[in-house]
């Protein structure tokens, strides 16, 4: 194989204490495809500078606003290829905005933007735009995950009738944004986060995993949205019940006041002919139920593995791959097709990142949990 030039990479946010950008740098870095080269880290001038000069970057390219970034990278012969935004939700929009429209490849953190408006403004840029838009729905990037996909694609399930989705966390349990905690500061305030508290920072993780895995969207659903925490402006905690086209039945629970949970994303899906059982914090493995035989434990890079799930696994079985090699796999995907743009060729085929639709899609189901909930949990139709 050819020897390749890393794709040029900025960032936007993600400056010094910032947990997701650091997890972005990370997944850029692990197969070699990215080279960090210019930011705009921080709002805060002086902090944009020093978290620049942390992560050794050129002060020349280390930038106070990201619209005077996206201008002076486009105007460089050796400017970036490629910019990933991890900024509170409400800069999402006016941030991608910018580098689409100077031609710069987008990779953004979710939810897309912070209302719907701001998504469906989006995109029309990104359709408009010579570039591309990535959003870093990365639970996607898991092998096991994409071995379900396969599956029930291939009709291993049949007929989808049930999906189960839940992802719990405990560490807004007391109201640890009057702390002054950063990331629970943004996340509990809807000038920052937008209407949605736990539906839009792990809900929509949820809905988007459900319906990347089934490949069916959500038609209707019915939410009951709640926050535990007293002055909290945000929900905290979700029951939301879900229609699916082709008459499937889900349930997704949300909640970041459940206490002894971490990161338990879980997802359930159930046919006409057996079901699939996958948990993140053990996300090397993938339990197959079909009617009537013995439970199966499917393993990453096991026997049995579809060829996309082995594409995306680094190491032999056995050896646990997790979160940032999940996340890593959606830059490299992404890369993969930035160089096809690139040479202006068609996008390989067996290549899967969630895009700017699928960003709508996340902010349409936060829009339709919002209203169902200030309706009495009345069914809403979550437009397509």
């Amino acid at each position: 194989m050819s020897y390749q030039k890393p794709i040029k990479l900025g960032m936007v946010g993600g400056g010094n204490d910032a947990f997701i950008g650091a997890v972005h740098r990370i997944a850029a870095r692990l197969d070699a495809q990215y080279d960090l080269v210019a930011g705009a880290l921080s709002s805060t001038p002086d902090k944009a500078r020093a978290s620049g000069a942390a992560l050794g970057l050129d002060p020349a390219r280390t930038y106070d606003d990201f619209n005077a970034m996206a201008v002076a990278e486009a105007a460089r012969e050796d400017g970036i290829d490629a910019v990933a935004i991890v900024t509170p939700n409400h800069m999402h929009y006016p941030a991608a905005k910018a580098f689409l429209e100077q031609g710069i490849h987008v990779l953004c953190d979710k939810p897309m933007t912070s209302t719907l408006e701001d998504a469906q403004a989006l995109l029309e840029v990104a359709e408009r735009a010579e570039a591309l838009f990535v959003l870093t729905h990365n639970y996607t990037g898991y092998p096991m995950i994409r071995q379900a996909r396969d599956m029930i694609a291939s009709g291993d399930l049949g007929d989808i009738r049930v999906v189960q989705v839940e992802y719990p966390q405990d560490w807004l349990t007391e109201a640890l944004e009057n702390t002054g905690q950063k990331q629970a500061g943004w996340r509990t305030d809807p000038a920052r986060s937008g209407a949605g508290g736990s539906i839009g920072d792990i809900g929509t993780h949820a809905f988007n995993l459900a319906c990347f895995t089934t490949g069916l969207e959500v038609e209707k659903l019915s939410a009951d949205l709640h926050s535990f925490v007293p002055g909290r402006q945000l929900d905290d905690n979700a029951h939301i019940m879900l229609r699916f086209a082709g008459g499937a039945r889900g349930m997704l629970w949300c909640s970041q006041v459940a206490p002894g949970n971490e990161n338990a994303l879980k997802l359930r899906i159930y046919g006409s002919k057996g079901g699939l059982e996958w948990s993140q914090e053990d996300p090397n493995y993938l339990w197959s139920t079909p009617f009537g035989e013995p439970k199966r434990l499917l393993t990453r890079n096991g026997s049995g593995a579809t060829q996309s799930a082995g594409r995306l696994s680094r190491i032999p079985g056995g050896h646990p791959e997790g979160y940032l090699e999940g996340f890593a796999n959606i830059y490299s995907e992404a890369a993969r097709a930035i160089r096809a743009f690139q040479a202006n060729e068609p996008l390989p085929q067996d290549i899967h990142f969630p895009t700017v639709r699928d960003g709508v899609a996340g902010m349409q189901f936060i829009s339709a949990c919002v209203a169902s909930n200030e309706d009495d949990s009345a069914w809403v139709t979550v437009q397509s």
